[in-house]
């Protein structure tokens, strides 16, 4: 789409011509398959790299991508993303044969760097990971979206699909993520390493099958995505927010099936790659239409080959974790991939080249080795894998060939490893560089470790001795150290305190900073309750909120002990509700106010608390001991 002067469709007539292009496209794409005039005499490998840019001071998302990309007008690999605080690299196109992975790697490492050098001026850095771990839903607003028209027209489109009020996430981890979102901007959260495999037409159909049994443990080794704004939620949460985030679907009262524009597919391909293009065209609606003025049909005519620009629109409109891509080579000969969609973003380049290796090489090795994928193992079972690997990670049980349970570990280190070193050996890949990069593979197999396992045990760990966002900033911190040193995620030793030496608080949102496992009561409980709650949990404010959970009042320790000090006095006799006795409309704060704002509130004001209210609704509170706990730690870095 990103090549594509793409617009909203604004009338039936536009809608018309543009449906007409696409059928022609697709006619034109079955003319080209069946009197074959496709490359199939090279294979070719690719890579499109999305990274976030963080400030280095802070950690936080740094929203500079269009003047840092006016700094980088020389550079023609380089473009935006749907987010302002994010980027994306195209890689050149390489025969798969060789020192092509070793290439891959430099290719990847000297752009990153040159984009790092036009970096220093804004003091901020490139980060790989699947999900910035410092990431705020209030990041991810509409003032964020990157000003280019392809963007906001892609928002508008999704949001005339949407169903329902708006876009809903739904994760459960080790924590739980319930949240609404106005926009689909949500999608942005994800960053991904998408590697392409050129593929033969003759081959599509079998390559194809095996690259959806493979997204499982290619995924269960790879995940990296395990924090979603500081909850601890799936290994690879990528995948449930990508489709959550851009799902205009709502619940029914009847079973009608509807499919997600994000998803893994309904079934194992037959025949040919056409069968995946009708479907989306007959499942999804046209979002998005293109300024076509070639006509495909006309275009084969003449014997030349068609840039089938309607289909490319559409096809980037659905997002199958395997895509098939179609493009034109520098020959001049149309081709077919296959997009792996799956992989996120680091941990480092190093770690990411592994893990296309480890894909394209099973890919090969399972082609040569195993036959029709489909009389091993059933869709079911891959689309199930699927869901396991991104839920559990490399800690995932799947079900395998012949219905036999393998855990992810064993079936890699056991049976794809060496697979995917005859497959790599088979095209002619350096000896040295098979052996770096599944090697890296095998180490996270034997040592039980990925990105998503050391996220997720560094924010354990921190957890126990800083807060929420010290322990984001922390793990954002020590990933940005390990990544400048290209070193591979299995040899990372957990964050330190020390990691946060440079932690600034001054400018975090108080929604970062809240406290939102919250004990409340309502008006109408009775004063004994409220009491016993605060001893119980040893806390010194209790919010009261109605049944929708708005904000109607505040008890505090020192009214309670006012109360029992004068129970039996006139002024108290009597009184046994909540409502009796509360601050009725306490001094508030918004979400989106700075820590600073809330300590001037609370000084001015000699308040001890500050309930966290947007548009009514409750979402958490501050109190004195968290910026006593924020104190502390910055007198300590200022000892050291």
């Amino acid at each position: 789409m990103g090549e594509q002067k793409v617009s909203l469709v604004e009338d039936q007539q536009q809608m018309e011509r543009f449906v007409r292009y696409l059928l022609n496209d697709v006619k034109a794409l079955e003319y080209m398959l069946e009197n074959d005039w496709f490359e199939s005499d090279i294979t070719r490998i690719g890579a499109e790299q999305e990274m976030c840019l963080v400030f280095n001071k802070s950690q936080k998302p740094a929203p500079i991508a269009v003047e840092a990309l006016e700094k980088m007008q020389d550079f023609n690999w380089v473009d935006t993303e749907l987010a302002r605080f994010n980027l994306e690299i195209n890689l050149d196109p390489r025969e798969f044969a060789g020192s092509c992975l070793r290439d891959m790697e430099n290719e990847t490492l000297g752009r990153l760097r040159q984009i790092s050098e036009r970096l220093d001026p804004f003091d901020a850095s490139i980060i790989l990971i699947g999900i910035l771990p410092t990431l705020q839903k209030s990041d991810l607003e509409m003032h964020n979206l990157t000003p280019v028209k392809r963007y906001f027209a892609l928002m508008e489109a999704l949001n005339r699909q949407l169903k329902g009020s708006a876009y809903e996430l739904h994760l459960n981890g080790i924590d739980e993520l319930h949240l609404r979102h106005g926009s689909p901007l949500l999608e942005a959260s994800n960053t991904s390493f998408q590697v392409h495999l050129q593929v033969a037409p003759s081959e599509f159909v079998k390559m194809y099958n095996i690259a959806q049994a493979l997204a499982a443990p290619v995924l269960a080794m790879g995940a990296n995505s395990p924090l979603v704004y500081g909850r601890r939620l799936w290994h690879e949460s990528r995948i449930a927010l990508f489709q959550q985030g851009i799902d205009t679907r709502t619940s029914h009262e009847h079973m009608r099936e509807q499919n997600p524009r994000v998803s893994f597919g309904n079934g194992w391909l037959d025949q040919s790659i056409m069968e995946i293009y009708k479907e989306d065209i007959a499942r999804f609606r046209v979002l998005l239409a293109a300024d076509v003025e070639e006509n495909s049909l006309e275009t084969i005519s003449r014997g030349e080959v068609p840039k089938l620009r309607a289909l490319q629109v559409h096809n980037s409109t659905v997002y199958r974790w395997n895509r098939p891509c179609y493009g034109i080579s520098p020959n001049g000969k149309p081709h077919l991939r296959i997009e792996n969609r799956v992989l996120p973003a680091g941990p480092t380049v190093v770690d990411e080249v592994a893990n296309a290796a480890f894909w394209l090489g099973t890919m090969v090795g399972m082609a040569d080795n195993i036959g029709d994928i489909r009389d091993f193992l059933s869709f079911d079972d891959a689309r199930d894998n699927f869901t396991k690997a991104s839920k559990f990670g490399i800690d995932s049980n799947f079900t395998w060939f012949k219905d036999r349970k393998v855990t992810a570990t064993e079936l890699v280190a056991k049976e794809l490893l060496p697979l995917a070193r005859i497959g790599l050996e088979k095209k002619g890949i350096a000896q040295k560089d098979i052996d770096r990069y599944l090697g890296i593979i095998e180490e996270r197999a034997r040592l039980h470790t990925n990105g998503a396992r050391w996220q997720l045990r560094a924010f354990t760990s921190l957890k126990k001795l800083v807060s929420r966002d010290e322990a984001v900033s922390g793990i954002t911190s020590a990933t940005l150290k390990n990544q400048k040193l290209e070193k591979p995620i299995h040899t990372w030793e957990m964050p330190k305190l020390e990691d946060l030496d440079h932690y600034s608080p001054s400018k975090i949102r108080v929604e970062e900073f809240m406290e939102t496992d919250l004990f409340t009561v309502q008006k109408d409980d009775i004063i004994e309750l409220v009491a016993e709650m605060m001893d119980w949990r040893k806390i010194r404010y209790m919010p009261v909120e109605d049944a929708k959970g708005h904000l109607v009042g505040l008890i505090t320790s020192r009214l309670l002990l006012r109360y029992y000090t004068h129970k039996d006095s006139p002024q108290c006799a009597g009184k046994t509700l909540v409502k009796e006795i509360m601050i009725e409309k306490p001094q508030t704060i918004s979400p989106n106010a700075t820590i600073i704002e809330a300590m001037k509130i609370m000084r001015e004001n000699k308040l001890g608390c500050l309930p966290v209210v947007k548009n009514g609704e409750l979402m958490g509170i501050v109190t004195e001991m968290d910026y006593i706990r924020v104190a502390g730690r910055l007198i300590e870095q200022m000892e050291k």
